[in-house]
Order: C-alpha cells, then structure tokens, then sequence
C-alpha cells in the first residue's frame, strides 16, 4: 500500500507547523491522514489524497473509521479524495461530487530509465546553453527566499485571474524537509543587475519529485525559463535516486482551448509521460442542512474573488 504525501507523516509534520488539528489513524488494510477544518458553521474532515487502501474491503474499513471520527467531532461532512477510481462505486448514498482540490488528472514522467528520448529536445539545448547566456539555477531552502516565487506568482495571478497561497503558509512548506526551491536568475548586462525571471517549489517523497509551484516573468517566458527550470528539476531527481516526477495536474480530457490550464498542460506533455486518473474530490454529506448553507457561502465567497 503506497502512501502518497498528501497522507504522510510528513504531511502531518507541516499541518503541526501550520497549527492545524488532524488525525492519523490505521487499519488492517487501510491509513489516512484526516485534517480537521473549521468554518462559520462548524467543521469538516478533508481527506487530501485519502483514504488510502489497496483494495475495497480496506476502504469500507476506512469509510466507517471516519464515519465514527466525524461522529466524534460534530463534522458537517467528510471530503475525501481517494486516488484509485475503483472505490468510486462503493462511496457512501450520501457522498456528492465537489470542485477538485487536488489535481484529478496529472502527468508522471517516468525517471527508472534512461530520459535522453523523454525530454524535448529544443529544452534540452536550452538548458545546456544557459549558463553561456546568462542564465543560473538556485537551490534554496531559506523561507525568506520565498518572497521571489510570491512576487512572479502575484504578476500571473493578475493576468490569469487564479488565487495564489499566502506567503505564511509557502513559508511554512518551504521549511519542511521535503521541499525545496529553485530559482532561475538572470544576469542582465543591460541593467548590470541579477534578477530572478523564474521560481519552482518541489516536494519529494521516497520514489516522487511532485512540481507543486511555479512562476516566471515576461523575461523568463522570452528565455524559456520555465523550460530550463523543468529540465534541471527533472535532472536532479533522478540523480538522487527518486523514481518519477509528477508535473501535477493537467486540464481534463475534452478540456476547451480556453481552459486555464491549457498552455501548461501543453507544456506539460512534450515530456514523454503517462497520464494518471484518480477519483476527484467527494463530500461525503452527514448535516445536509448546514452542508448546503456552507456549499452557499463558499460559491458566494467565489464570486466575490472573482469581482
């Protein structure tokens, strides 16, 4: 049974640097990580990535568990997003189809073997001529440096119009043992000055380098730095031994050409990767009445960002 990070230990060791309140707990064939989250109305469980079995029986198991926890903490309902398909059939009557968190639908590249035919090659010279034109390649682990991926993430997010995180909690991710930052700097002989034109935060597990963040400027865009970056990321994960990289999340199949995520999913798929289907993101409903006053505020709350 493979645990992914959204369900680790080390998953539980940010949710304690970030104050928040979880719940670990296993079976014969099932584990999960259950983060309990307060709103207005009261509380809810949030499954990311979970529960995790390995086959229906332990995910029965795992649905009464939680059940019982819920019980225990007055919850509104429990949202799970369990990664393997199979156990959709065996959700509860109760449980309804919720907006995705976490991504559905991603693209893994396999690092076991050689990647000389995986990786596009017009990226590959780029990142072989970068150092001749100006271009290096940062890791950090300093929370402070964060600051540089908040400020190309603030630019995009105004002309995409998406939400970013706040710099308390990728600080707070930053400082955890599986993360680490990469910054692409840029020294510019017109200006005499370096200048950070491309960021990237990544998580690793024991087999998987997850490409969580990332954000470049007009500058980086002009010098493919986003190609670069991926390249050196992908590079250092199979020299420390990791066994895939999960670019995380791509647009779902059928997607129009104006979906959000349409340029980076074509982006994405140069690599010569597979696609991975988990299940989405469910609210199992356990007070339908305060659920549906919270459903309410949260599109409410929605809009609000949108104007």
């Amino acid at each position: 049974m493979e645990i992914p990070l959204l369900q680790s230990q080390d998953w539980a060791g940010l949710q304690d640097s970030l104050g928040e309140k979880y719940f670990i707990k296993k079976g014969s064939n099932f584990r999960y990580l259950a983060i309990l989250k307060d709103t207005p109305l009261g509380n809810y469980l949030y499954l990311p990535y979970g529960p995790v079995s390995s086959d229906v029986s332990g995910f029965k198991e795992a649905i009464k568990s939680l059940f019982n926890l819920a019980t225990e903490n007055n919850s509104i309902f429990i949202r799970i997003e369990p990664q393997d398909q199979r156990f959709i059939k065996y959700f509860p009557k109760n449980t309804k189809k919720t907006k995705d968190l976490n991504p559905k639908e991603t693209w893994v590249l396999d690092l076991k073997n050689e990647l000389d035919d995986k990786l596009p090659q017009r990226l590959v010279r780029y990142h072989k001529n970068a150092a001749k034109n100006g271009i290096k390649i940062i890791k950090s682990n300093d929370p402070n440096d964060i600051e540089k991926l908040i400020t190309l993430q603030k630019n995009l997010a105004k002309k995409k119009g998406i939400n970013t995180f706040s710099e308390e909690y990728l600080k707070t991710e930053l400082a955890q043992p599986f993360a680490t930052l990469y910054l692409v700097e840029y020294d510019n002989q017109e200006t005499g000055k370096n200048e950070i034109i491309a960021a990237g935060l990544v998580f690793d597990d024991k087999t998987t380098r997850y490409n969580l963040q990332g954000a470049q400027s007009d500058k980086g865009r002009r010098l493919h730095a986003t190609g670069i970056l991926t390249i050196q990321l992908i590079k250092d994960a199979k020299e420390i031994g990791l066994k895939s990289f999960d670019f995380w999340g791509i647009a779902p199949e059928g997607a129009p050409k104006n979906h959000p995520w349409m340029g980076f999913t074509e982006f994405k798929k140069t690599f010569k990767g597979e696609q991975i289907n988990y299940a989405g993101t469910y609210d199992i409903v356990l007070r339908p009445a305060k659920y549906r006053f919270y459903q309410l505020i949260r599109k409410i709350n929605r809009l609000r960002r949108k104007v």
